[in-house]
């Protein structure tokens, strides 16, 4: 089901065509390494500084608390956590939960936040070293779009192979000539990128049954 779960995420009004000029063969390589200099390094190279501030993630999760039916008992996965972020602000709402997280950045995972840093490890979401039917619900957000088209599509269905049913997903995309020329103008590292209904049919060619919305500069 197409739901905007992120409607509370704080939104960041961005210069595309600045970002576009500044997007050399280069940067984009650095890009996706996705090591220091995409999380901390130069704001051409990704984030420009990644670091935890309560106001991104607190807002979004009593929204999937509520979709999703998440407590205490639940078990939750998030397939490119980065440094934790999601995870410790899951932890503190909903205390008791189960968050485990992955991400194919060494960096990222080197430099967790401390309290959840147990909980992540290094890996790709091509093959999450997970059994079947693991968790109550699946994140990725701006994640599984960063694969070339065959490996997201098994991405997703890694993603339904370790959840109960329960998934969401954000993927770059566009709906309109407008909104494409400004993906491309913005977009750093993915390596799929659809018009939504391309999406939506991918997502059906692949079995991926979960919920998901756009990412769209």
């Amino acid at each position: 089901m197409e739901i905007d779960l992120l409607r509370n995420y704080p939104k960041t009004k961005r210069n595309t065509q600045a970002r576009s000029e500044e997007k050399t063969p280069e940067v984009r390589a650095i890009a996706r390494q996705f090591g220091a200099e995409f999380f901390d390094g130069d704001r051409q190279y990704g984030y420009g500084g990644f670091s935890y501030n309560a106001r991104f993630w607190q807002p979004v999760i009593p929204d999937l608390q509520a979709q999703y039916g998440l407590s205490a008992e639940s078990a939750v996965l998030d397939v490119g956590c980065a440094k934790g972020f999601f995870l410790y602000d899951l932890e503190q709402i909903i205390p008791g939960i189960t968050g485990k997280g992955i991400d194919i950045s060494d960096y990222a995972i080197a430099n967790a936040k401390p309290e959840v840093a147990a909980n992540m490890q290094v890996g790709c979401a091509t093959d999450l070293p997970f059994d079947d039917d693991s968790f109550d619900l699946v994140m990725s957000v701006n994640t599984v779009h960063n694969l070339e088209r065959e490996a997201c599509g098994k991405a997703l269905q890694e993603i339904m192979r370790v959840s109960r049913g329960n998934a969401f997903i954000t993927v770059d995309a566009y709906r309109n000539a407008e909104e494409e020329a400004r993906m491309y103008e913005w977009n750093l590292t993915a390596k799929t990128i659809m018009h939504v209904d391309e999406w939506k049919a991918f997502f059906n060619e692949v079995g991926y049954t979960g919920d998901y919305f756009w990412f769209i500069p």
